[in-house]
């Protein structure tokens, strides 16, 4: 058995992951606006755990900078230091709308070729 495989597999989920993460953020905040570890919590719950706070951090302040979200500090219901929360900009709602059209269309042309070809059992010359 290949001892590469398993780390082949969460390199390529990772590439994938990497295109589409400023999506999956997009319809978090859409959602509800959340602060910055809620998004690790949201995504690793919906089986994203590859996803780590270095990730999210750099990709909300360029979301933030392009201006697709806008921050504002809240305090926390525990008492604690006041959080910074995220919340769609009118930019941001378009930008998830043509995102998540844009996704579905390329995740179903993807999903006709996946399943639309059976390995032949043979290689290639």
């Amino acid at each position: 058995m290949t001892k590469g495989l398993p780390a082949a597999r969460d390199q390529r989920r990772s590439q994938l992951l990497r295109g589409v993460l400023d999506l999956c953020l997009l319809s978090l905040i859409a959602e509800r606006p959340r602060y910055g570890f809620e998004f690790t919590e949201a995504l690793a719950a919906g089986g994203l755990e590859l996803v780590s706070d270095g990730s999210i951090y750099p990709l909300l302040a360029r979301m933030e900078r392009a201006g697709l979200i806008s921050s504002f500090r809240a305090s926390s219901p525990s008492g604690g230091a006041p959080r910074k929360y995220y919340r769609l900009t009118e930019a941001g709602h378009a930008e998830l709308s043509g995102g998540r059209a844009d996704w579905f269309t390329f995740a179903g042309q993807v999903g006709r070729i996946l399943t639309a070809t059976e390995p032949t059992g043979g290689t290639t010359p």
